[in-house]
C-alpha cells in the first residue's frame, strides 16, 4: 500500500477556502451521515418503498428487495433524495451530492487528496476563483457521468469529481512538484519517497480511472467517468487561465495604443537597442498578444522585461517573459527566460510554487553554469519557505 502524505514545494500560509471545504465535508458527515446511518427508515415512508424498488432493479437480482430493505438506513434515503440520480436529474443535487459520502473511508480518502493538492491550487487561483473552480469542475464531473450513464437510477455522491478537477489544475500548473508517498509494502515499509507529481497524477488518471472506465464506466460503486470528467475540466480551466495570462494586457499598460508605424516590430526592437525602454513597452503592449509573436528574440525580451521589473512593473515583465517562452524554440533560449520568470514570481509576486516550475525548468535545460547557480540559489530560498513536511524522506534531492 502506498499513501500520499504531502507535496513540495508547499509554501507557508493558510488556504482558507480549502480548509473550509474540508470542514464542510466533515461537518456534513458528522451531522448527517453518522446519525442517520444509525436510524432505521419508517417502513411506510413512500421514499423507502421507492428506494427499495429502484435499487433492486438497478442491482438486477444480485441482492433481493428484502435484503435491501433490511439493510437500509435513513441515510440511504437521504442520499437517494439528495444524491445525483442520472435517471431523475435535479439541479440542486449537482451541488448537494458533492458534500455527501458513502462512508468514513470514502470521506477520508477524498479529504486527504484535497488537503495535499488544494492549497497550492488555491494560492495560484485566489480564494473566490478556487471556490468557483472547485464547484464548477465538480458539476462538470457529474455531468460527464450523466452523459455516460443517463439511465442510471443509482445516486452519485462524493467530492471525488470536484477534487479530480483540482488535480487536473495541479497537473498542468505544478508538473515539477514532488509528492511525498509513504510506502507500506516490503522492502520499504514506513519509508517516505518523493515522486514527480505528474507521475502520481498520471497513475491516478490512467491506471485508476481511465482503464477501469474503458472496461466499465461504473465499477465497484466507483464512478470513474466522474473522476475523468472532473480531471479534464480542471485541465481545461487551467489551460484557459494560462492562455489569458499570456494574452491579456497588464493593468499598468491598458491605455497603451498600437504604434502608428508600418513595421511595429522593427520600431520596438530599435527602441530597445537605443535604450528607450518606456517607448518600447508602450508600443509592445499596444499590440495584441498575437501581434507580439516573434517580435522580440530572447535577449531583447530579457532586456525589456528586466527594465520593466526594475521600474516597478513585475506583472508586465512576467507577461513579456511568458510570451517569449511561448515563442522560444530551444532550451538554451528558454533557460534565462525561465530564470527571470522564476525570480519575478518568487521575489516580486510571492508565488514560490509557480516560481519552482520555472526554476526547475532552468536546470532541465542544461544552462550555463552562472544561470544554473542562480536557479539553485532561488530553489534554496523556496525550500526554506516550505511548510513543515510530513515524514522523514528516504533520500534527499539536491538541487
Amino acid at each position: 500500500m502506498v499513501v500520499p502524505i504531502g507535496d513540495t514545494p508547499n509554501p507557508r500560509g493558510v488556504a482558507f477556502v480549502n480548509y473550509l471545504l474540508i470542514a464542510a465535508n466533515v461537518a456534513v458527515y458528522l451531522s448527517i451521515t453518522v446519525p442517520l446511518g444509525e436510524v432505521r427508515p419508517h417502513p411506510r415512508d413512500p421514499l423507502f418503498a421507492e428506494y427499495v424498488r429502484t435499487m433492486a432493479e438497478a442491482l438486477r437480482g444480485q441482492v433481493s428487495a428484502a435484503e435491501i430493505a433490511r439493510q437500509a438506513t435513513a441515510y440511504d434515503l437521504f442520499v437517494f433524495r439528495w444524491g445525483f440520480r442520472p435517471s431523475h436529474p435535479v439541479l440542486v443535487d449537482l451541488v448537494a451530492c458533492m458534500f455527501l459520502h458513502g462512508g468514513f473511508l470514502h470521506l477520508a480518502g477524498n479529504m486527504l487528496f484535497l488537503w495535499i493538492y488544494g492549497d497550492n491550487v488555491e494560492h495560484g487561483l485566489g480564494r473566490l476563483a478556487y471556490l468557483l473552480a472547485y464547484l464548477g469542475t465538480g458539476v462538470a464531473a457529474t455531468l460527464f457521468h450523466w452523459f455516460w450513464a443517463p439511465d442510471s437510477p443509482v445516486p452519485l455522491v462524493g467530492a471525488s469529481g470536484a477534487i479530480s478537477g483540482v488535480l487536473g489544475i495541479y497537473f498542468l500548473w505544478f508538473p515539477r512538484n514532488r509528492v511525498r508517498l509513504l510506502w507500506l509494502l516490503p522492502p520499504f515499509v514506513m519509508q517516505v519517497f518523493e515522486v514527480p507529481a505528474r507521475v502520481v497524477l498520471g497513475f491516478y488518471l490512467v491506471l485508476e480511472n481511465l482503464l477501469p472506465f474503458l472496461a466499465l464506466p461504473v465499477q465497484g460503486g466507483i464512478a470513474h467517468g466522474a473522476h475523468i470528467g472532473g480531471f479534464v475540466a480542471g485541465l481545461a480551466f487551467a489551460w484557459m487561465r494560462d492562455r489569458r495570462a499570456v494574452d491579456q494586457t497588464p493593468p499598468d499598460f491598458r491605455d497603451a495604443r498600437a504604434p502608428l508605424v508600418t513595421s511595429p516590430g522593427a520600431a520596438i526592437r530599435s527602441a530597445i537597442a537605443a535604450g528607450r525602454f518606456a517607448d518600447a513597452a508602450e508600443d509592445y503592449f499596444g499590440l495584441p498578444s498575437s501581434g507580439t509573436r516573434g517580435v522580440l528574440d530572447g535577449d531583447e525580451a530579457l532586456a525589456l522585461a528586466r527594465w520593466l521589473r526594475s521600474h516597478g512593473h513585475p506583472d508586465a515583465a512576467l507577461t513579456v517573459v511568458r510570451r517569449a517562452l511561448r515563442d522560444a524554440r530551444t532550451g538554451a533560449e528558454s533557460a534565462p527566460l525561465d530564470l527571470l520568470a522564476g525570480q519575478i514570481l518568487l521575489e516580486d509576486l510571492g508565488e514560490p510554487a509557480q516560481a519552482f516550475q520555472h526554476l526547475r525548468a532552468v536546470l532541465d535545460d542544461a544552462p550555463d553554469p552562472e544561470t544554473a547557480r542562480a536557479a539553485r540559489r532561488a530553489l534554496g530560498l523556496i525550500d526554506g519557505l516550505d511548510k513543515r513536511r510530513v515524514g522523514r524522506l528516504h533520500r534527499e534531492h539536491p538541487w
